[in-house]
């Protein structure tokens, strides 16, 4: 008798599985959405338990999709900088930085980390932007010795506070020696890492980058494993501590029509620098004339969000359209609804107020100050 055999999960060959994607599967995911063309797990049951894992032991995440550009040869140094309008003159090998890529006219194609692994050996760890090719087009008409790849590298992100503890199992006490946004090569048991202090939480953190995909199963039951005693969970990045920590996403926070200035990101601008870097002029014409729109948060006043916004929610001010909230969700620790928004500069002044059009009708929103918590940073970089 013939058995049926069980049919597989997928869109198709077209969109890529991680190296850990069936252990996502295996310990609980529920649902994915894709992110550079590959699946991210999104849903591992109810995101605000994987809020309060997150904030109150650790969580471990599967980020293949932060798919790494790598950039090697005699000139990797002078097209990294090319690149990004972030001085990237005292980068030390070692050395991790959140950075800026531009286009020609100033606008943001992503925000990725940058390590620098040797002198001449740069990996950009990406948003979800097709940047291998802007990279390798640019590196055409450069006249920089340069060779730009995407290595078989996939990320996952150990992050909370009792992942020190659970990096300490994994690989003794010296990985208490590492510092926020430095890096380190280690070899787990015959698994090959690159391991930063990094990660997109706004918590203590580490990013393991796995070297070799055909280990992406043995990496992920080794740390759940050692991570058990401490209370590790499997997870997906939180978009209520994102935003509680005023941490930008690319497509919904600002786009290639989106400049440094207008997200009050000026100091990934160095435009005193001798170097030069794609959109140096364009950015100077926009600091100088100033912008016209800025992004700030607000807290909602109306029922608590479901869940986080899947539209543009609109927003008025005297019947007058005035921006956009880009991000929202419920925070069930400051128990308010949080936003993230692109407004008109005349109406970015904490205490402006708007109307904001929710699914569920109009609500007010009131500018305040971000990040909404722990606003020096401190406890990632603790």
């Amino acid at each position: 008798m013939a058995t049926q055999q069980q049919e597989e999960f997928g869109f198709g060959t077209q969109i890529r599985k991680s190296p850990y994607f069936d252990a996502t599967v295996r310990w609980g995911a529920k649902g994915f959405s894709v992110y550079n063309h590959m699946y991210i797990p999104r849903d591992f049951g109810n995101p605000e338990q994987n809020f309060w894992n997150l904030v109150n032991d650790a969580i471990l995440c599967d980020v293949a999709v932060e798919r790494q550009v790598e950039i090697t040869g005699p000139d990797a140094a002078q097209f990294a900088q090319l690149l990004t309008p972030r001085d990237l003159s005292k980068c030390a090998v070692g050395q991790c930085k959140y950075v800026l890529i531009t286009n020609a006219e100033g606008g943001i194609l992503n925000d990725p980390i940058l390590l620098r692994l040797e002198e001449n050996r740069f990996w950009i760890s990406l948003a979800d932007s097709d940047i291998l090719l802007w990279a390798q087009g640019v590196a055409v008409n450069s006249g920089l010795d340069v060779t730009i790849r995407e290595p078989d590298v996939s990320p996952l992100q150990l992050q909370g506070p009792k992942s020190g503890e659970i990096m300490k199992a994994l690989f003794g006490d010296s990985i208490t020696d590492l510092k926020y946004y430095w890096l380190r090569e280690y070899d787990l048991d015959g698994i090959p890492l690159i391991v930063s202090r990094t990660g997109w939480s706004s918590e203590l953190g580490y990013e393991l980058y796995l070297q070799d995909g055909s280990k992406g199963d043995e990496l992920w039951e080794k740390i759940m494993a050692a991570g058990a005693p401490f209370g590790l969970q499997p997870g997906h990045t939180s978009s209520i501590r994102r935003i509680e920590g005023g941490m930008l996403s690319y497509h919904a926070d600002m786009d290639i029509n989106t400049n440094p200035y207008e997200l009050g990101l000026d100091r990934l601008v160095e435009l005193d620098m001798d170097a030069d870097f794609i959109g140096k002029a364009a950015l100077k014409r926009i600091r100088d004339a100033g912008v016209t729109r800025k992004q700030v948060g607000l807290v909602i006043d109306a029922p608590a969000l479901t869940g986080p916004n899947t539209r543009f929610w609109m927003l008025e001010k005297e019947g007058q359209q005035v921006g956009k909230v880009t991000s929202a969700v419920f925070s069930p620790r400051l128990e308010q609804n949080i936003a993230l928004a692109m407004v008109s500069a005349e109406f970015a002044e904490p205490g402006t107020a708007f109307e904001v059009a929710l699914p569920s009708g109009a609500a007010t929103a009131t500018v305040v100050e971000t990040p909404f918590f722990d606003p020096k940073k401190t406890i990632a970089a603790t």
